[in-house]
């Protein structure tokens, strides 16, 4: 059988009308996570009206699989379907329509992007060789849905995972392109410290639960710059301690979050915070509980499957609109669950407006969906088709 060489772009940009619509109408009614129902239900209806089969491997969540013509490998586009609590600001006429709820990180884009890949290539299907399956994923913006999909056996065989973000860095109809480490992994920590309370004036009959944590925020805050780690930032966000200024406090409790580059820094860092809250914990005589809980794995692209992305954005859209993103981001992603499940990479698009990610005037132009989906549409048939053309 011999195939054709797609014209995704021209595609794309033939359906611009309907993928646009479809990006007003999922922008005006934003879900928070793990309620994306509506939205959810948009998705599905959209793909079966493609012709691609669904199903719900969790309450929210939606898996469109596009089963080629031709036999071959399996590979995966994810989007996210939930929405931020801001309160939005863009003056847009398909603003939304839910109080307190918008799409300030550009996941309407995401999906109505996905959503024209899935139109591209399913009228392509008897060129397809293999399969698509199409992650609609809930709560990004939480706790994460990325692992909850996967241990629900969404991946099934599928060998690589490919999704982007929008880029208000980058001007409308860019491309940014990643290998290795991209987006950090994060924890969150929290440590409880049991002293003795006394009268403020009588110290020694005492053990001070607020300077053992003080001195404690003051290590932890060190840490990233004394193991000389790859850009690692490590913060306090809370410190709770006393009742009066009277009593020497007996308890404290301190939380926070850190984020480092790769599996090495990961633990090294994490093997440091344990034994500073150990050290100065000693050093003042209390007790202490340390909970790690370990949150996103970060985004590692694997060499491969970016290099296959930064091709078809080239053929795409021409060399000189593909750029090399030099520093990795400390920002999160659970994009990254689907990488260490599979192979896979994700790539920027420009945003094509100024105002950065969440704020509440945040609003990608209407091509940057248009241009997402003829790019996914390109990287997905090229994953399965190359080798075949």
């Amino acid at each position: 059988m011999t195939v054709m060489k797609a014209d995704f772009l021209a595609e794309a940009e033939a359906a611009a009308n309907e993928i646009s619509a479809l990006r007003e109408a999922i922008h005006r009614r934003p879900e928070l996570g793990n309620r994306e129902r509506e939205t959810a239900a948009l998705v599905e209806n959209t793909l079966r009206g493609y012709g691609i089969e669904t199903y719900r491997p969790l309450d929210t969540a939606v898996v469109g699989v596009l089963r080629g013509g031709r036999p071959g490998a399996a590979v995966a586009l994810r989007a996210e379907l939930d929405a931020l609590p801001v309160a939005e600001a863009t003056g847009a006429a398909f603003a939304s329509a839910c109080p307190g709820v918008m799409h300030a990180c550009g996941h309407d884009v995401h999906m109505a992007a996905a959503l024209g890949a899935a139109r591209l290539l399913s009228r392509r299907r008897a060129e397809l060789a293999g399969t698509v399956r199409f992650f609609f994923q809930p709560d990004e913006e939480g706790r994460g849905g990325a692992r909850r999909m996967i241990d629900a056996g969404c991946m099934g065989d599928t060998e690589a995972v490919f999704g982007c973000h929008v880029d208000p860095a980058l001007p409308l109809g860019v491309v940014g392109i990643r290998y290795g480490k991209f987006y950090a992994a994060s924890d969150c920590f929290s440590v409880t410290l049991r002293g003795r309370g006394a009268h403020g004036a009588q110290r020694d009959k005492g053990i001070d639960a607020l300077a053992a944590a003080a001195e404690l925020v003051t290590a932890l805050l060190r840490l990233p710059e004394a193991l000389r780690l790859e850009r690692a930032v490590l913060t306090v966000g809370t410190l709770r301690a006393g009742t009066a200024e009277n009593i020497i406090p007996g308890l404290a409790e301190l939380s926070g979050m850190f984020r480092t580059l790769g599996t090495d820094n990961r633990e090294t860092l994490r093997e440091a915070l344990r034994q500073t809250v150990e050290a100065v914990s000693a050093a003042h005589g209390t007790q202490a509980e340390l909970e790690l809980r370990p949150s996103y794995s970060g985004v590692v692209n694997t060499e491969a499957e970016t290099a296959l992305a930064q091709r078809a954005a080239e053929a795409l859209l021409g060399p000189e609109r593909v750029v090399l993103l030099r520093e990795p981001l400390m920002t999160t992603e659970d994009f990254g669950c689907f990488v260490d499940a599979a192979a896979g990479s994700f790539y920027h698009i420009g945003a094509g407006c100024a105002s950065p990610l969440h704020a509440p005037d945040f609003l990608p132009a209407p091509r940057a969906a248009v241009l997402a989906a003829a790019l996914h549409a390109a990287v997905l048939w090229d994953y399965l088709n190359h080798t075949r053309e």
